[in-house]
């Protein structure tokens, strides 16, 4: 598995297993929301994300390593570190939803899918691709019309600024 590293890019994305929706209703998009932020929020930076019913994508880059590790001096690799942080995001929301719904099992397909970022032209088309998945995949015809993802926080930042 691919390592995960400082002051890089990264398109990180997860499927539901099996035949299962990750999100079955609004409020369970909003609490993946506060739990990212409560876990990833202090190890990445956030360039772009989508959340659909059976599977989500991320764009992040990764924090400055130095910075990590004093953040965070018990776990004495980055990857180590980086790991940890995914791993409790999904199983924190795992153990929420699984009570909520009264259901048993990993939620998630167990190793979460990571694609570093090589150039400023894989970033773009990647940008794209993010924000086009929930028309792709039939959710959608209109991308302003799909609520969870950051398109319309990227939309309502650049008309203001």
């Amino acid at each position: 598995m691919l390592s995960l590293l400082a002051n890089q890019y990264y398109h990180i994305y997860n499927h539901a297993n099996g035949d299962e929706n990750l999100f079955r209703e609004e409020e369970n998009y909003r609490f993946f929301l506060l739990q990212y932020h409560q876990h990833i929020d202090a190890i990445a930076d956030t360039v772009a994300w989508c959340l659909m019913p059976n599977h989500f994508h991320l764009l992040v880059k990764i924090k400055n390593e130095k910075s990590l590790l004093q953040t965070f001096p018990k776990l004495k690799t980055l990857e180590k570190l980086l790991s940890k942080k995914f791993s409790n995001l999904f199983s924190s929301y795992t153990q929420a939803f699984n009570k909520l719904y009264q259901r048993r099992g990993s939620l998630f397909i167990k190793n979460f899918k990571r694609k570093q970022i090589t150039s400023s032209q894989y970033l773009q088309i990647l940008f794209l691709y993010i924000h086009l998945n929930p028309i792709k995949h039939g959710f959608t015809k209109e991308i302003s019309e799909w609520q969870w993802s950051s398109y319309h926080y990227i939309q309502h930042h650049s008309i203001h600024h």
